[in-house]
C-alpha cells in the first residue's frame, strides 16, 4: 500500500497531504518511522569518531524529523477532526511513541557519548544557542532516567507507557461526556432571556439532531450563553450541574479512578527520579523553580484577591435578592454577573455581538501583527486541509515566506472544546536552509447561520488575540534546532505572548479601527468602546479567584498524591479557601481537567498567573511609550523569536531592563477598580 506519511510531501511548502492521508496509513507510517529514527539513534551511537557537539547533540536534536511531522499530523487530527477509528489508533501508537522516547532516553551507549560531550565541551567553542541545547539535552536525559539502574529504568518505562495511555483516556472520556449531554427543549419560555441569535443557534442545534425547539449541549458556544441570559433558574442548575458532572458520574467514562491512577504514577515517577513530588520534578525546570515558590505566589495572590472577591459578590447577592433568591450558588454567578456587568457598563455580549465580525476581528489580528512585526498574511487556496471549515493563509516578512497558517474557528463532534494554538512542523535551520514553521489556531466559535456571519462576544475576541499570540511565538521563530524553537521554552513563559495580545483588545483607539457592525458599517460608539475598556476589571477579583484554585488544586495534586482518594472530598479541601458559592454536592472540576490530567499542565496551572505578571509588566513598558512603538515592539519581536534558546528570565531582562515586577499586575487588576 502506497503511504503518503513515507514519502516526501509533494505539496506547497511540504505541507501535510491531508487529501491522501486515510486512517489506515497511520498505524503502519508510525511503526516505519520509529524504525527509522532508531536506525538514525543507532548510527549516532555506532559512530566510531570521538564524540563531539556536531555528531552527537546536533545529530540527535534533527534525528527523527519525519516521525515529529506524522505525529504532529495525527495528534492534531485527534484534537480537532477525530472519529472513533482515529482514537482507537491513538490508544495503540501512544505507548509505542512512549516506548520509543524510553528508549532513547535510557540508551547507555548514546548517553555515555552526550556525557562526553558535556563534560568535555568548554563553553567557549559553543555560541548561546549551542550552549543550550547541549545543557537541555544532558538535562533531559538525566530527568529520563539515564542515571538510574536497569531495575529503575525498566519501572519508568512502564510509568510513562501508563501515563500515556491513562492520559490519552482522560481526554477521550471527556469528549465522549461532552459530546453525549444535549438539553431538547420544545417551550420557548423554557429559554427566556436568551437572546434572539442564540436562541437561532440552539434551534439550528435541533435540526441537526432531527428535533423540533431548541437544543443547549456542553460545546462552550452553548452553554455560556445559557448560564449568562436563562432567565430561568432551574434550567442553570441543571445545565450547570450536567456540565460539573463530566466523568464523575459512576460510568463507563468516569475519570475518577483515572485521576488516582495518573497521579499515582506520576509520584512515583518523580520519586524514582530522586524528588520528593512531580511538582518539584516539573518546577525544577520551570522559571518558578520550586513549589514552595509557587505556593508563595498563589497565597500572596489569594490574600490580595480576597477582599476584592467578597465584595464582587456580595453585590451580586444585593442584585439576586431582588429576585428572591436567599443564597447565591455558582450557577446563579454568570447571569447576575452579566447583569451587573449591562448596570454599570450598559454592555450586553449579545448586543455588541454584531459588532465583532469573526473575519473583521482576525483582520485585526493580522494588521497589528504586520503593524508591531512586519508579518502579512495572504489567504491560499492551494494548501490541503483536513475539513472544509479550516483555512489556510502564508505568512510573509519583508516579501520573504515565513510561515503557513492554518485557522480552524467552529465546533463540531469530532474536536474538543476550548481554543489553542499548535504546531505541524516547527521552524529550524539545516544546512543552511530555514525550514518554515507551519501553525495552527483552532477555536470553538459560533457559525456563520444564512446571511449572518460568525459573531464573536467580547470574550471570544479576547481568546482570539491569546490564541494568535501563541500563533507568532510559533511564527516568528528564529532558531537552529526545532527542540529550541517557538514555544519550546519554560511552560511558566509560553504564556507570555498569548496573555500580552489581550491587553490589545482594550485599547480604545485599536478596538475602534475593527468593532464595525456587520450590516450597517457603523463603528461601535465612543461611548461603548470607552464602557469596554473600563469594564477590563470587571470582576477581576472572581476570575482571580478562580484561577488560584484551579492553580492550588493543581499544585496539591501533584505535592499530595498519597492524600488523594476520594476526589469529590479532596477537591472541596483543597479549593476552598478559594470558593465563593457553597460547595455542590453533585458536582466536580477535576474529572474533567483536562489541563492537568491530560494537557501539558500538570503541577504548572499557576503559570497562568505567572505569565499575566510577565503580561503585565511587559504592556506597561508599550503603555508608558506608546503601544505601538517600534523599537519596543522590535525588542518583544527578539523575545518571541529567541523561544527557548536562552534563559526566560534573561531573555526577559533584555527586553525590558529588569525583571518583571508583580505590581504591574495588582495596578492593573485592582487599582482603579471601584466595586
Amino acid at each position: 500500500m502506497k503511504n503518503p506519511l513515507l514519502e516526501t510531501f509533494q505539496t506547497k511548502y511540504n505541507s501535510a497531504p491531508f487529501d491522501f492521508i486515510k486512517e489506515e496509513h497511520f498505524q503502519p507510517a508510525f511503526e516505519e518511522l520509529v524504525r527509522q529514527a532508531e536506525a538514525e539513534i543507532d548510527a549516532i551511537v555506532e559512530n566510531p569518531e570521538a564524540p563531539t557537539f556536531e555528531n552527537v547533540i546536533e545529530a540527535l536534536a534533527y534525528s527523527g524529523s519525519q516521525l515529529d511531522i506524522v505525529s504532529g499530523i495525527f495528534f492534531n487530527l485527534n484534537s480537532a477532526e477525530t472519529n472513533d477509528e482515529i482514537q482507537k489508533i491513538a490508544q495503540e501508537v501512544s505507548p509505542l511513541l512512549t516506548e520509543f522516547s524510553s528508549k532513547i532516553s535510557q540508551n547507555e551507549e548514546l548517553f555515555r557519548k552526550v556525557k562526553a560531550v558535556y563534560d568535555n565541551t568548554p563553553s567557549e567553542n559553543l555560541n548561546g544557542e549551542q550552549q543550550m541545547l547541549l545543557n537541555e539535552t544532558y538535562k533531559g536525559f538525566v530527568r529520563s532516567g539515564a542515571l538510574l539502574g536497569e531495575d529503575e529504568k525498566n519501572t519508568l518505562k512502564d510509568i510513562n507507557i501508563e501515563l500515556s495511555k491513562k492520559s490519552l483516556q482522560f481526554g477521550q472520556n471527556v469528549l465522549a461526556e461532552t459530546n453525549a449531554y444535549f438539553r431538547h427543549i420544545t417551550n420557548r419560555e423554557e429559554l427566556a432571556g436568551v437572546p434572539e441569535a442564540i436562541l437561532a443557534q440552539y434551534e439550528a442545534e435541533a435540526k441537526e439532531r432531527n428535533l423540533d425547539g431548541y437544543v443547549v449541549t456542553l460545546q462552550f458556544p452553548s452553554f455560556v450563553p445559557l448560564m449568562k441570559y436563562a432567565e430561568n433558574r432551574e434550567l442553570r442548575r441543571e445545565i450547570s450541574i450536567a456540565n460539573g458532572q463530566k466523568s464523575f458520574k459512576n460510568n463507563e467514562f468516569d475519570n475518577q479512578k483515572l485521576i488516582r491512577e495518573i497521579v499515582q504514577l506520576k509520584d512515583e515517577k518523580a520519586k524514582i527520579l530522586g524528588y520528593t513530588n512531580y511538582a518539584q520534578f516539573v518546577l525544577e525546570e520551570r522559571m518558578a523553580k520550586a513549589p514552595e515558590k509557587v505556593e508563595t505566589f498563589l497565597q500572596e495572590l489569594l490574600a490580595k484577591a480576597q477582599p476584592y472577591a467578597e465584595k464582587e459578590i456580595e453585590t451580586l447577592k444585593e442584585l439576586a435578592t431582588k429576585d428572591g433568591i436567599d443564597e447565591l450558588q455558582s450557577y446563579d454567578h454568570a447571569f447576575y454577573a452579566e447583569k451587573l456587568r449591562k448596570q454599570k457598563f450598559d454592555i450586553d455580549d449579545e448586543e455588541l455581538k454584531p459588532y465583532f465580525q469573526l473575519d473583521k476581528v482576525q483582520d485585526a489580528v493580522f494588521g497589528l501583527a504586520k503593524r508591531l512585526f512586519g508579518l502579512k498574511f495572504v489567504e491560499t487556496t492551494d494548501i490541503q486541509k483536513y475539513h472544509p471549515e479550516v483555512k489556510t493563509y502564508e505568512i510573509f516578512e519583508d516579501d520573504a515566506f515565513k510561515a503557513l497558517l492554518y485557522t480552524d474557528y467552529f465546533p463540531r463532534a469530532g474536536k474538543r472544546a476550548g481554543a489553542w494554538m499548535t504546531s505541524y512542523r516547527s521552524q529550524f535551520k539545516k544546512h543552511g536552509a530555514d525550514h518554515c514553521p507551519h501553525i495552527s489556531v483552532v477555536c470553538n466559535f459560533s457559525k456563520p447561520m444564512g446571511d449572518m456571519p460568525s459573531l464573536l462576544t467580547f470574550q471570544e475576541v479576547t481568546t482570539l488575540f491569546h490564541e494568535f499570540g501563541h500563533a507568532l511565538h510559533g511564527i516568528l521563530a528564529d532558531t537552529t534546532y526545532p527542540n529550541l524553537s517557538g514555544t519550546s521554552v519554560k511552560w511558566d513563559f509560553v504564556e507570555l505572548p498569548s496573555q500580552f495580545m489581550e491587553n490589545y483588545c482594550y485599547e480604545p483607539d485599536f478596538l475602534k479601527s475593527f468593532a464595525v457592525h456587520y450590516q450597517t458599517g457603523e463603528v461601535l460608539s465612543d461611548e461603548k468602546i470607552e464602557k469596554i475598556s473600563s469594564s477590563k476589571n470587571f470582576m477581576e477579583g472572581y476570575q482571580t479567584m478562580r484561577q488560584l484554585g484551579f492553580g492550588l488544586l493543581d499544585l496539591a495534586y501533584h505535592t499530595k498524591a498519597a492524600n488523594v482518594d476520594d476526589i469529590k472530598t479532596f477537591e472541596t479541601q483543597e479549593t476552598e479557601a478559594t470558593n465563593l458559592y457553597p460547595a455542590n454536592p453533585e458536582t466536580a472540576l477535576s474529572p474533567s481537567f483536562s489541563h492537568i490530567f491530560q494537557g501539558g499542565y500538570s503541577a504548572g496551572y499557576y503559570s497562568y498567573k505567572w505569565a499575566e505578571v510577565l503580561d503585565a509588566d511587559a504592556f506597561q513598558y508599550f503603555k508608558e511609550n506608546g503601544i505601538f512603538n517600534p523599537d519596543i515592539a522590535q525588542k518583544f519581536k527578539k523575545l518571541l523569536s529567541s523561544g527557548g534558546t536562552v534563559d526566560p528570565m534573561e531573555l526577559y531582562k533584555s527586553f525590558r531592563g529588569s525583571e518583571p515586577k508583580i505590581e504591574s499586575l495588582l495596578k492593573r487588576a485592582f487599582g482603579d477598580q471601584q466595586i
